[in-house]
């Protein structure tokens, strides 16, 4: 039986396979609603075959978002539009995920293909948040959030959770990496408050598991809460893989039921070493050393190359992006060539069965 194609059990719920769709922004909404394009986005995802598929980061209060096209869930508007992506996953046999993000010091930037930069409050921007008013470099300075801020956004998350229940979404993402603001109030290179949200590890930590535990309060006890860490800073000074250790037992001991491993993001030109599956080393030690499902992500493209994260126990789960981009039916090809016969945790589409790989 491949690894790859077996069912896996996260907190409760089935999955069909191990194959997860990662968040990928597509810069594609207006006011935060998911439209026709993310329907067909992740609805041809879910019917290629993945297990899980994920929304992109998807913003709990309009300054969260990463640019102005990017998705919401803050009001029913947003969750009824949520809805019908989700019945569609859902009919193709796949898991429904949301990642929810805020983007904090990184929030109010152009979509890639319109711009670099900040967008000013005139062409549509916002002043952005963070920890501590230190500027990612280019975009411009944050305001530091307030103790009342902290509080009010930590509810925001929970309600956002409450209204992706109701939506439909069988799986919760807290989105703590690639710089965005919860990354950034666990790394000591953005975070250089001297309250009981600064200084110490745990004090840098705070939010994220006051988060977590708002998140999972919010929602029922049978809806699994996984955290996407970014598990280093890659430079000196910065937040470790020692530390995003001792970070997942942290989210283990909360509750957590699956660490989404990823890396970087907080720093401009960090010395990233990329190449294929660069991030699984990550996974793998964390799974070891915290004793926490965990997942792969990172130029994982081959069939074979997933195949074997699985097999060697470097992660419990893969998840896949522009490989995805490229082919939404992976997975299909990715059974054929691993010689896992149809329902064996993938099944061809009736309506495309015709093509089916021999």
């Amino acid at each position: 039986m491949s690894q790859l194609f077996s069912p896996f059990d996260l907190g409760g719920t089935t999955i069909r396979n191990r194959i997860w769709v990662s968040p990928m922004c597509q810069y594609s909404a207006t006011d935060g609603l998911p439209n026709d394009w993310h329907l067909v986005h992740l609805g041809s995802l879910a019917r290629g075959g993945a297990g899980l598929v994920m929304t992109e980061a998807t913003a709990v209060v309009p300054e969260g978002r990463i640019s102005p096209e990017d998705t919401g869930i803050w009001n029913d508007e947003q969750q009824a539009a949520w809805a019908r992506v989700v019945d569609f996953i859902h009919e193709q046999g796949a898991v429904a995920a949301i990642q929810l993000a805020h983007a904090g010091r990184k929030a109010s930037t152009f979509s890639p293909w319109n711009g670099r930069g900040s967008v000013s409050i005139t062409e549509g921007g916002w002043q952005t948040v963070a920890p501590s008013p230190v500027p990612f470099p280019g975009l411009e300075e944050p305001r530091a959030l307030s103790l009342g801020d902290i509080d009010a956004l930590t509810t925001a998350f929970a309600d956002a959770a409450r209204r992706s229940v109701a939506a439909g979404f069988d799986v919760l993402e807290i989105h703590a990496a690639h710089g965005y603001l919860l990354h950034e109030f666990y790394s000591p290179l953005s975070n250089k408050r001297t309250d009981e949200y600064g200084g110490s590890f745990e004090n840098r930590v705070r939010l994220l598991l006051q988060v977590v535990a708002a998140v999972q309060a919010a929602v029922p006890d049978e809806t699994p809460v996984v955290v996407r860490i970014s598990a280093t800073d890659w430079v000196e000074g910065g937040w470790t893989l020692d530390d995003s250790v001792e970070l997942a037992r942290m989210l283990r001991a909360a509750g957590v039921a699956l660490v989404d491993v990823s890396s970087g993001g907080n720093v401009a030109k960090a010395p990233i070493p990329v190449g294929p599956g660069y991030q699984v080393e990550l996974a793998r030690r964390i799974r070891r050393d915290a004793g926490i499902a965990t997942g792969a992500v990172g130029l994982i493209t081959e069939a074979k190359q997933a195949e074997e994260i699985l097999e060697e126990g470097d992660a419990d789960v893969v998840l896949l992006a522009r490989a995805l981009l490229r082919d939404p039916h992976w997975p299909l090809r990715a059974a054929h060539e691993l010689g896992v016969q149809v329902d064996e945790g993938v099944e061809w589409p009736r309506q495309y069965r015709r093509a089916a790989l021999d």
